[in-house]
Formats: structure tokens, sequence, C-alpha cells
């Protein structure tokens, strides 16, 4: 028997992992843009604005 599919199995669950961190990063963006949003309208400044 050949490592064919011990070969595909590795690079399909690499492409799920990767996937998987690039949406963990997609929904961590969104969370922290709505958590400085919420943040601001309380007033609530950044830093790095402050000159």
């Amino acid at each position: 028997m050949s490592h064919t599919f011990f070969i595909a199995f590795s690079y399909i669950v690499t492409a799920l992992v990767i996937a998987g961190l690039i949406l963990r990063a997609a929904i961590d963006h969104r969370i922290q843009v709505r958590t400085l949003a919420d943040l601001e309208s309380r007033g609530v400044g950044r830093r790095s604005r402050r000159g």
C-alpha cells in the first residue's frame, strides 16, 4: 500500500487547521472592533491618538 492516503490526510488536516486559525482571527478581529467602538462611544479614547 502506498503512502498516498497518509499524505492526502495530512494535507487535509493541515488545511483544516489553517482554515480554523484564519476563522478564529477573523472572529477575534470583529470582536475587537466592536469592543473598541463600544469603548469609544463611552468616551474612552485610544492612547495612540493622544498627541
